[in-house]
C-alpha cells in the first residue's frame, strides 16, 4: 500500500463484462422494441412490463458481475480494519483482471472503490453504509439506447393510432 492509503487490484475469476460480446442494437431487436411500443400504445402504456423485461436483460449483458464482486468482499473481509491491513498482494487475489481495487483510509473515511476494465467505478463500500451500485459507461450506453428506440417507437405507434381515430371521427376509415 502506498502512502496515500490506495491499494490497487487486479483478479481473473469473476466475469468480465467488456470482454463479452460488444452490445448492438440490432435491427431485430430494434424491431422487437417496436413492437412492444405498439402493444403499449395500444394499450396506452408506457415502458410495459415486456420491454422492461428486455432493457433489464440488454443492460445485464453488459453490467460487471457486481454480485459476484461484493460476494468476494463479503466472504473475505468482515470489516474495513481488515481491508486496511491487507497489502497490496492480497487485494490482488480478490479482485483480479480486469477488476481494480482502490482502497480510500484517509478524507471523509474508510471506502473501497470498485473499478471495471474500462475504468469505469462500479460499486464503493464503505463501512457503516455498505453497498453503491454505480452505473458502468457500457450501461448507460445501453439504457440511453433502448430509450431512444423505444420512444421513437411508441411517438410513431401513438401517431398512427391518434391518425386512426381522426379519419375514424370524420366518417370514414382511410385505411380499409
Amino acid at each position: 500500500m502506498d502512502v496515500t492509503g490506495i491499494a490497487k487490484s487486479h483478479h481473473a475469476d469473476i466475469p468480465k463484462a467488456s470482454s463479452k460480446k460488444e452490445w448492438k442494437l440490432s435491427d431485430s431487436l430494434r424491431e422487437r422494441i417496436s413492437e412492444y411500443a405498439r402493444e403499449d400504445a395500444a394499450q396506452n402504456v408506457y415502458t410495459g412490463n415486456k420491454f422492461l423485461a428486455l432493457w433489464k436483460s440488454e443492460v445485464a449483458k453488459v453490467a460487471p458481475d457486481r454480485e459476484a464482486l461484493m460476494g468476494k468482499v463479503s466472504q473475505e473481509m468482515a470489516d474495513m480494519k481488515t481491508i486496511r491491513e491487507a497489502d497490496r498482494r492480497w487485494l490482488c487475489l480478490l479482485f483480479g483482471e480486469p477488476y481494480e481495487a482502490k482502497f480510500q483510509s484517509e478524507g471523509t473515511g474508510s471506502a473501497v472503490h470498485v473499478y471495471d476494465g474500462n475504468g469505469d467505478e462500479v460499486l464503493t463500500y464503505t463501512a457503516g453504509v455498505g453497498w453503491h451500485e454505480k452505473e458502468s459507461k457500457a450501461e448507460t450506453q445501453v439504457h440511453g439506447a433502448l430509450k431512444a428506440a423505444y420512444y421513437d417507437a411508441l411517438r410513431a405507434a401513438r401517431q398512427e393510432i391518434n391518425a386512426g381515430a381522426v379519419e375514424m371521427q370524420d366518417g370514414f376509415d382511410a385505411r380499409a
